[in-house]
């Protein structure tokens, strides 16, 4: 037999139930999907191939899943920084959205996004925002995987002047990009439940469950949102979240910082999900969420990154770091979030949170080939006794030499091959140049 491509020479982290690492591992691909995996003797020819990559001793390692983005804000990295999370919203960012999101702003923000995250290593990422169908679009044209969802919200929104039309754009959205590509999965997401509506909320979920998507939302993220709530609702925001019956297996709770133990019981016992953004969260000074709680009580727990406007990056390498050392130091316990858990909240787990774990997150036979090498051929990565470890403690988004997604090729030796980054960065420029000037 013939692959399409055959990756070796490299320690094959698989990420699989028994974490399996394969020294001098060989990856074998064909028609998109991983054929098999093996460690290969010294004596042993390569199969044959249409293309052969050399990973040159490095680490070949599932690419990363960022469940949480909103692509198009890296047209706002950097604007309004070190503010509370209501004024940093109120005061800069909703209204310089409704300002400056066009469809072509979007599109060029989520290529930039796309580039960004592609060659820092991630492959697959959970997006929500406004002017999705642009968003779409990007993300279609980088080859990346995304799993997006059209932003519902109760006032008038960028490209929904209407607030009463949120929902049947999500829809519509939803519709138009169901069948598209199997590497585009769409979704719903509502802000948050401070913005939505119990009406808006019970009826999006309803479309959401009508079509078996993935429901994105925001909640106990601040402690605002939480007083606010409590007020309002005489509960926290995931009990009120669970009385009107959104929680569920297709749930994703964005933040989740401000839980008790009841609601880790809750998020728990629905078996909703859990997306974990440490650095936007210590960012806007939200808090930290409770994640070792939450894992000792089986939910599921992937990583994100949020937004480069409240980051600012979209380099997952960097967000696993943070995320094992903030709970470390905030438990004083250096046992809590070790290597190898966080790394499958970045992978396996982070596919699981956004519904795609039989098809990514690991590197097994039969499952899609989402695939990063690490260059490991650097001053700052040598020695490396454990490569674990080296992946959450020591290698940084810089470090990917190679990507591959479905099969296809998108960075190879570090060069994008599916996006022209100078004209897409001199058209970013113009567009901050009259952010910056107004």
């Amino acid at each position: 037999m013939v692959f399409d491509i055959v990756i070796h020479n490299g320690i094959i982290i698989t990420v699989n139930s028994d974490f399996d690492i394969i020294e001098n591992g060989v990856v074998c691909i064909s028609k998109g999907t991983i054929h098999r995996i093996e460690a290969r003797a010294d004596d042993k020819p390569l199969p044959e191939a249409k293309e052969i990559i050399d990973a040159n001793g490095g680490i070949i390692m599932p690419g990363l899943v960022n469940t949480h983005t909103h692509l198009p804000m890296t047209l706002f990295r950097g604007l309004a920084d070190d503010l509370p999370l209501a004024l940093w919203l109120d005061e800069f960012i909703f209204p310089c959205e409704a300002k400056y999101l066009t469809p072509e702003t979007v599109r060029l923000g989520t290529l930039v996004a796309c580039a960004e995250m592609m060659l820092s290593g991630t492959t697959t990422c959970c997006d929500g925002y406004f002017f999705e169908d642009d968003v779409a679009s990007a993300v279609y044209k980088s080859g990346i995987r995304g799993v997006l969802g059209q932003g519902v919200i109760d006032f008038p929104a960028p490209g929904v002047p209407d607030p009463s039309d949120n929902i049947k754009n999500a829809v519509r959205f939803v519709d138009k990009w169901q069948e598209v590509s199997p590497l585009i999965t769409p979704s719903i997401f509502c802000h948050s439940p401070y913005t939505c509506s119990e009406d808006t909320l019970k009826k999006a979920k309803v479309a959401s469950d009508s079509k078996a998507l993935l429901f994105q939302i925001h909640a106990a993220e601040t402690k605002s949102e939480y007083v606010r709530i409590q007020t309002e609702q005489h509960t926290t925001p995931v009990k009120y979240l669970d009385r009107i019956g959104i929680l569920d297996e297709n749930t994703l709770i964005v933040h989740g910082i401000w839980l008790d133990d009841d609601d880790i019981e809750i998020i728990a016992k629905r078996r909703s999900k859990v997306s974990h953004n440490p650095q936007s969260n210590m960012k806007l000074a939200s808090g930290i969420a409770p994640v070792p709680s939450l894992l000792n009580a089986g939910v599921t727990v992937g990583l994100g990154t949020d937004g480069c406007a409240s980051n600012n990056d979209l380099d997952l390498f960097r967000e696993m770091d943070t995320a094992a050392k903030l709970h470390k130091v905030n438990l004083l316990d250096p046992t809590v979030m070790d290597a190898r858990t966080v790394l499958k909240m970045a992978t396996i787990d982070g596919a699981k949170a956004i519904g795609l774990d039989k098809d990514i997150g690991s590197l097994e036979a039969g499952k899609q080939a989402d695939v990063i090498i690490v260059d490991t051929e650097k001053p700052h990565l040598v020695p490396m006794y454990n490569p674990v470890s080296h992946i959450i403690y020591t290698v940084q988004g810089s470090d990917i030499r190679d990507v591959i997604v479905a099969g296809r090729i998108l960075v190879k030796d570090q060069s994008l091959l599916t996006i022209n980054l100078e004209d897409t960065l001199k058209k970013i420029a113009a567009i901050s140049r009259i952010i910056k000037e107004a």
